[in-house]
């Protein structure tokens, strides 16, 4: 398997868009499996920007899946459990 770069450690967002035919269902389990390869301290908000700058496909299964990731990482989170009710 080839090796990537820090932004996609293992090529594996790289290789989703070589694949034909790949659907949004597989595209979203390799994010998961990139997301799970990145470092812990890592800015992932930059990482997916330039991954989506790298891959500008238009229409691609992948390219969206990113492009939701990283809104989602801008999506206001509630806080649970006590901390969300504290006042």
């Amino acid at each position: 398997m080839r090796k990537g770069d820090a932004t996609d450690p293992k090529g594996l967002i790289a290789e989703a868009f070589k694949i034909d035919g790949i659907t949004y269902e597989e595209c979203r389990s390799i994010f998961l499996d990139w997301a799970l390869a990145v470092p812990v301290d890592a800015d992932s908000q930059s990482l997916i920007k330039t991954l989506l700058d790298r891959h500008p496909e238009d229409g691609h299964p992948m390219r969206q899946v990113l492009e939701e990731g990283l809104a989602s990482m801008n999506a206001p989170r509630r806080r649970g459990g006590w901390k969300g009710r504290r006042s």
